[in-house]
């Protein structure tokens, strides 16, 4: 087995058995071969040929190659993947050995998610006010990304039969894995709104689809318009901090912890499968305590 043959063979398991979503698969699939090119390089096309050393090689050429050398966090992305092709070969025999099992990806410093805080939320779902079609749109789903903390990709997912009543709605994280997720008031209430003036005649503009969100044309709204949306309303509401689809689920994990909930709760809303990711959350909650602190008491400073 060459190298194509077995990065396609990896492909095609975490895409059929392991059902992990087309856009991890797309970075996997760009990872891979660049991993692929680099062994060309080398004139190594067996992957039984591949050692330590060609990986040590390998993540060194990350990063200090000429063309944009990358930092520790997309080389430890790129890593990963590597990590799973060569997993994947000792599993099904064609390697003797997992020979990235050793292979440790660079040390990350903790990087603190982006969170806005409650009155520029505020801000920037009051930018979505209106009465036409596309407003009506935008508030609904800015509503939802913020009530739910939903991925960008699972609010483009949603179909309408995933808004399972008045109170929750039915979201698909990575690797196909479902949660139900709470809705607001204030989200039910744009999504109502959406559903019973917006969405139908937005439905007939195309053909029928279950989608939920619709663009102007009546087809599923897509990531890329998720993103164009939301910083069209940060510039209505004036704000100056850069805000992405992330930034409203940053913001949903940071404010419930502010609130009082529970980590583990939290954990189960964001869809994390480890604890330990959700808990950088409480470190910026921990760095807001300790601001405030330091403003407030007589001798902290």
């Amino acid at each position: 087995m060459n190298l194509a043959t077995a990065v396609d063979a990896y492909l095609r398991h975490v895409t059929v058995e392991r059902g992990l979503s087309a856009n991890t698969v797309a970075a996997y699939t760009r990872d891979l071969a660049l991993y692929a090119t680099w062994l060309a390089g080398e004139d190594i096309d067996d992957p039984t040929a591949i050692g330590p050393a060609q990986l040590s090689g390998f993540v060194q050429y990350l990063g200090t190659r000429a063309e944009a050398p990358l930092g520790a966090s997309s080389i430890a992305r790129v890593l990963s993947s590597v990590r799973g092709l060569h997993r994947f070969l000792a599993e099904e025999g064609v390697a003797e050995v997992d020979v990235a099992r050793e292979t440790k990806p660079p040390k990350l410093g903790t990087r603190l998610p982006k969170a806005i805080t409650i009155d520029e939320v505020g801000a920037l779902l009051a930018a979505t006010d209106g009465e036409s079609l596309q407003q009506v749109r935008d508030k609904a789903l800015l509503e939802l990304l913020y009530a739910t903390g939903a991925r960008v990709s699972e609010a483009v997912a949603l179909n309408v039969d995933d808004v399972l009543d008045d109170s929750v709605v039915r979201l698909f994280g990575k690797g196909g894995k479902q949660r139900v997720v709470p809705v607001g008031s204030y989200a039910r209430a744009a999504l109502d709104a959406y559903l019973v003036r917006a969405r139908p005649i937005l439905s007939a503009r195309g053909s029928a689809t279950p989608a939920l969100f619709l663009g102007l044309r009546g087809q599923r709204v897509s990531r890329q318009n998720v993103w164009l949306i939301i910083r069209a309303a940060a510039d209505r509401a004036g704000l100056t901090v850069e805000v992405s689809p992330h930034t409203l689920r940053h913001s949903f994990a940071t404010h419930l912890l502010a609130g009082g909930a529970d980590v583990r709760v939290v954990q189960e809303l964001l869809g994390h499968s480890s604890v330990a990711t959700t808990q950088i959350y409480t470190l910026v909650t921990a760095d807001t305590l300790r601001d405030m602190y330091t403003t407030a008491h007589p001798r902290a400073r």
